[in-house]
């Protein structure tokens, strides 16, 4: 039978091959979208019972540069967002062998390269408003993309994917399916193998099931599997709570077919997670949008002082916490900080503040109600924001702050918040083709990763703003890449 050069695949058919994503995060979601596009029957699995994964709960932003959306009065670059992310990855970067470097190097010269188009995607053709731009640790400029108002960044993107992909033919989403296996003849990946609660269930009865077909992991990092890949990696980081649900990591499934792990004793502590004083032992935490600080929020001790530039990179305002504050005496490894918004910066972030006031994380209050102390410090920072001194911890971006005189009736919102873990930098080794790489530097035929299931892209240190940005960017070339083998492998010869 002769080959059609532009075969039509069908709409979903039960039995049939189609390409498979492990996760229905913004990675998995925009691989999906762009599969769609194309036509090609795709399903999406994921083990937890709603689709969204970590992506639907991000809350500071996107990045991009150059965008619209961006001041053009200091005008961002390409190049300068490539040298903030280099200096964030640290000595993974810096010290790698020179195949190793090299791939570290396109896999950031992609993700920031392509930022602009990832941004201007989701604004122009997914509808996705991302017209609010702040400056987060560890950028030399304002580069964070999210909405005006609303829903937070995670939860608009997310929402706006799934609305898209709903009334396509070519999709479905399985939730409740746990991949156990991926499935592999010769060196070829050829589908996965999954669990899914019997309907009606209590979970202890579950049926496998198979799916043939090449396949994306999107399946987010480990961060939550506190008891066992963290505890193997990162065994001093045994205590701290997590801003992620406790499930096992995913990598294993990968490493047993060949792929190669990178980076993975590199996990994030990002320094804000809310400590909710109802359920101070709670070990998941609502994490403190960066944002907070990005629009001018600052980060007292105990005794009411500034300690830090708290624009700094995640890890280096995590190190000077641990090392300066106060721990708690509670079970759980958590120090006593304090996060202090004034009405200008609460106002620039109102989705976010409606939400945490909701929850009880952030309370509003007065400057005579947080004492003396805490009145000269921030009339201290009002100072710095004025240009009346230098900040000596170096800060030089102020938000939306606007208290410049601070009295004892002055409005504040605070709330108590402590390290927590939040993101893996290590994952399974892939290129900037978001193919997954073996132990020889071999791409595996028929699997592609994109997001927190990969590694060598961040180093030791991720920056803000930079994982829905990796989602969408690896993500979209994850879909293409698999679309075009599908296609060819599965497709060709058919009339």
């Amino acid at each position: 039978m002769s080959a059609c050069p532009n075969p039509t695949p069908a709409p979903l058919i039960p039995g049939q091959p189609r390409v498979i994503i492990v996760g229905t995060g913004l990675a998995g979601l925009a691989a999906a979208t762009q599969l769609s596009k194309q036509n090609v029957p795709v399903t999406l699995l994921d083990r937890a019972a709603k689709p969204g994964g970590n992506s639907i709960k991000a809350s500071s932003g996107i990045n991009g540069a150059p965008t619209r959306f961006q001041s053009q009065s200091a005008p961002d670059s390409e190049k300068e967002f490539y040298e903030d992310t280099v200096r964030s990855a640290g000595h993974p970067f810096k010290q790698s062998e020179a195949g190793e470097e090299e791939m570290r190097e396109k896999l950031i010269k992609t993700v920031t390269g392509k930022s602009k188009g990832a941004v201007e995607w989701l604004s122009d053709e997914i509808g996705v408003d991302l017209s609010k731009v702040a400056q987060l640790g560890g950028h030399s400029r304002a580069r964070t993309h999210r909405g005006d108002g609303g829903k937070p960044p995670g939860a608009a993107i997310v929402g706006a994917l799934l609305e898209g992909l709903k009334g396509s033919p070519f999709v479905e989403v399985r939730t409740s399916s746990r991949v156990t296996r991926v499935l592999k003849e010769a060196r070829e990946v050829t589908g996965v193998e999954y669990v899914t609660n019997v309907e009606g269930g209590d979970g202890g009865d579950e049926k496998t099931q198979t799916l043939q077909g090449p396949v994306v992991f999107a399946s987010g990092g480990f961060a939550g599997d506190v008891r066992g890949m963290v505890s193997k990696y990162r065994p001093d980081l045994a205590g701290f709570p997590s801003t992620n649900e406790a499930r096992e990591g995913s990598q294993p499934l990968l490493v047993d077919i060949g792929a190669k792990l990178v980076d993975m004793d590199h996990i994030q502590v990002h320094p804000t997670g809310f400590l909710d004083t109802k359920d101070a032992s709670a070990t998941v935490k609502f994490l403190a949008a960066e944002a907070l600080r990005g629009e001018g929020g600052i980060l007292l001790l105990d005794n009411g002082k500034r300690f830090v530039n708290e624009l700094e990179t995640r890890e280096h305002v995590t190190d000077i916490v641990t090392k300066t504050a106060t721990q708690m005496g509670t079970d759980l490894r958590q120090w006593d900080v304090t996060l202090l918004l004034d009405e200008g910066a609460a106002s620039a972030l109102d989705s976010h503040m409606q939400f945490y006031l909701w929850k009880g994380l952030i309370r509003k209050t007065t400057m005579g109600d947080l004492g003396q102390s805490t009145i000269n410090a921030v009339q201290e920072y009002a100072d710095i924001v004025a240009g009346k001194k230098e900040d000596p911890y170096g800060r030089t971006a102020f938000g939306n702050w606007t208290l410049s005189s601070v009295q004892p009736d002055s409005v504040a919102y605070v709330g108590k918040v402590t390290p927590v873990l939040h993101f893996t930098m290590g994952g399974v080794l892939f290129n900037d083709e978001s193919q997954v790489l073996d132990s020889e530097g071999e791409a595996i035929p028929g699997l592609w990763a994109a997001g927190e299931v990969t590694g060598g892209l961040h180093g030791q240190n991720r920056l803000g703003g930079s994982s829905l940005l990796e989602c969408v960017v690896f993500g979209r070339i994850a879909g293409n890449q698999a679309a075009a083998f599908y296609q060819q492998h599965y497709l060709a010869g058919k009339a």
